[in-house]
């Protein structure tokens, strides 16, 4: 399409290939999707889903390619992101660095994070080795 360009989003916890709301709100729109990692921080929130701080230390993910940021309305939404009332937002939305497994450069992506502050009030368990899926067992974890 005239005028588009592309959008990169770096995607950790349900919207990565294989979780509940990739086949909804991103396969649509992906016309790329590769393993890839950023620097930040993974927990598992109480509520069955994971939150990214910008922490030190490696996430993995996928990095998504979409023909147009359009594809971000839907899930600006579901992410509970607001451009226009940042504060009342779950999680924010910033562009970083995403990385190939080597830590090779690939793409500046968004990438949707939590505060600190947030993630431990809801509870969160840090996950060091920087990977979720529904398919964990959280219960089993070290506390």
């Amino acid at each position: 399409m005239p005028g588009d360009v592309l959008c990169y989003l770096f995607v950790y916890g349900t919207l990565k290939p294989g979780e509940r709301a990739f086949a909804n709100l991103c396969e649509p729109f992906a016309i790329a999707a590769r393993p890839a990692q950023t620097i930040g921080r993974l927990y598992h929130l109480p509520l069955g889903y994971p939150a990214m701080t910008t922490e030190p230390g490696w996430v993995k993910g996928f990095l998504l390619t979409f023909s147009s940021a359009d594809a971000l309305t839907a899930i600006d939404a579901f992410e509970e992101y607001y451009p226009d009332r940042p504060q009342s937002s779950e999680y924010q939305r910033s562009l970083q660095t995403v990385y190939d497994l080597n830590q090779h450069s690939l793409e500046i992506a968004w990438v949707y994070t939590m505060s600190l502050e947030q993630v431990n009030s809801s509870g969160g368990l840090w996950l060091p080795h920087g990977y979720w899926t529904e398919a964990m067992d959280f219960i089993n974890l070290p506390k």
